[in-house]
């Protein structure tokens, strides 16, 4: 065989494939401060203009029997997201528990230092991520239940 013409097994792609070198370790998730609260405050922002659109269209209605239908359209919507969110809610208690196992069998396992700390990583960065859906759920189900109250009052006064 000809000395020139080696066999060479690369350890990742090239970075023209899409890898990144093996010798960089990066962060599965991204960990900024700044992006987390800025995605709150998009939620916050986002279910406010909800409910000041609720309050708005409510109060602008002169009859009462539109303002009825209006508010009880706006239940059924409010119902139907607050029905997402406790189903969210039963979501993040299974992803909970499997973080728990996966805690528990990564110290069972022998594959090394290297490994465990990766799978640690692994396993707090998905709790990270639990714990920001589960605030998110809260502050849409706060502003759920404003709207909820806002279409009661509504429809009880008159």
């Amino acid at each position: 065989m000809d000395a020139g013409l080696r066999l060479v097994i690369p350890t990742c792609r090239p970075e023209y494939f899409g890898s990144r070198p093996t010798k960089t370790i990066r962060l599965i998730i991204d960990r900024n401060r700044y992006m987390k609260f800025l995605g709150y405050a998009y939620r916050f922002l986002s279910n406010f203009v909800f409910l000041a659109l609720v309050y708005y269209s409510l109060n602008s209605m002169e009859k009462y029997q539109q303002r009825a239908v209006l508010a009880i359209l706006v239940l059924a919507y409010a119902v139907m997201r607050a029905a997402t969110a406790l189903r969210s809610f039963y979501f993040f208690q299974r992803i909970e528990r499997l973080e728990l196992e996966a805690r528990r069998l990564a110290g069972l396992t022998g594959d090394g230092p290297a490994s465990t700390a990766s799978r640690k990583q692994i396993v707090n960065d998905v709790a990270v991520l639990r714990r920001d859906g589960e605030m998110k759920s809260y502050i849409d189900l706060l502003f759920l239940a404003l709207v909820v109250l806002l279409c009661v009052s509504k429809i009880v006064t008159d």
